[in-house]
């Protein structure tokens, strides 16, 4: 039986990470730089080029949280991490923020020490086949062998869909994207499982004497991908899930980098002034949604240049897409 003096010990533990005392905004000001985790293996969302340069939809949404936060979206230090660490690395302070390409779940959400702010990218599990594969459709799979990539969602997805559909495959299970990847090249497997936006990273990767790929129609899957903070400090939490709507908002508006820099130079209003008691509820100097739109861009622009039509992958918005246009893509009203 605990003593009075245990329990007590633990009620005033529990009202403090409750009242959440942990100020990460702080944290990250007097370091100078925000600590963002990241994948480095997925052109697109998060990649370093051989010059040492990081890229990606993933990647712009760091240097979003660090203009709003530091006033200087380049103020970010990028820590790779895998699908099996990111979690812990995480609730352990190692970053401030995980923007790794990472699937919301119940499970993920509920485990102690971690929150999602909202879903980044809608991304769905799909299927890559050698451009001469006699494979047309998923649901051709059966005595097939399929590549995953151990540490995520993507082995039981493919497990729960074949059973699903009364099929048998042989599972080839690697440690990566980088091994599942060659374990497919080498023809270890028929067919590359994982989500789409990667199948369409690790397409452009390849180099043009390989043969062809083809990426099959079905999704399987639903992957919403999300960035995710510590739990215990509710400003730092809406400071991030904030930078994400003040992107999706601008959009919606018709604000983008060029007009709001166009209003700063003839003085015409684009982009409201902020209020200032919400600035100082977040403990932002007044300005942050102008820094973030003028430096890193609406969701549209980082969508485009890292994963639509101006980047090597030609992905289609589809569901991440503004709800008026035919997505899902909501936010609310940043006022």
């Amino acid at each position: 039986m605990r003593t009075r003096q245990q329990w007590l010990i633990g009620l005033i533990l529990a009202t403090t990470l409750a009242s959440g005392n942990a100020d990460t905004l702080d944290e990250v000001r007097a370091r100078g730089e925000l600590r963002c985790g990241v994948n480095q293996d997925v052109p697109g969302l998060s990649h370093r080029d051989a010059d040492g340069h990081w890229h990606g939809f993933d990647v712009d949404f760091c240097r979003a949280v660090a203009a709003a936060t530091l006033g200087d979206a380049r103020r970010v230090r990028f820590i790779t991490t895998s699908p099996k660490d990111r979690l812990a690395r995480l609730r352990d302070g190692e970053f401030d923020l995980l923007a790794r390409n990472t699937t919301w779940t119940l499970t993920r959400d509920t485990e102690p020490g971690i929150t999602f702010v909202g879903v980044l990218y809608h991304d769905g599990q799909g299927f890559m086949v050698h451009d001469d594969s006699i494979i047309q459709s998923a649901l051709e799979l059966d005595d097939q062998s399929i590549c995953v990539i151990a540490g995520g969602t993507g082995p039981d997805n493919v497990t729960d869909y074949l059973a699903r559909h009364r099929m048998r495959a042989r599972l080839v299970i690697s440690a990566d994207i980088r091994s599942a990847t060659q374990a497919y090249l080498d023809h270890q497997c028929e067919t590359l499982s994982t989500d789409q936006s990667q199948l369409f990273a690790i397409r452009s990767m390849l180099p043009r004497s390989d043969t062809r790929h083809r990426i099959l129609p079905e999704v399987i899957s639903k992957e919403p991908l999300s960035p995710a903070v510590r739990d215990d400090d509710r400003r730092w939490f809406d400071i991030v899930r904030w930078t994400l709507f003040v992107l999706i908002d601008a959009e919606e508006q018709g604000i983008d980098s060029y007009s709001l820099s166009m209003s700063m130079t003839d003085g015409t209003p684009v982009l409201s002034d902020d209020d200032a008691r919400i600035s100082a509820r977040l403990g932002l100097t007044p300005g942050w949604r102008q820094r973030i739109i003028a430096q890193v861009g609406n969701y549209a622009e980082l969508f485009e240049r890292n994963l639509g039509a101006l980047s090597p992958l030609g992905i289609r918005r589809g569901l991440n897409a503004l709800w008026r246009d035919g997505g899902i893509l909501y936010a609310p009203p940043s006022r």
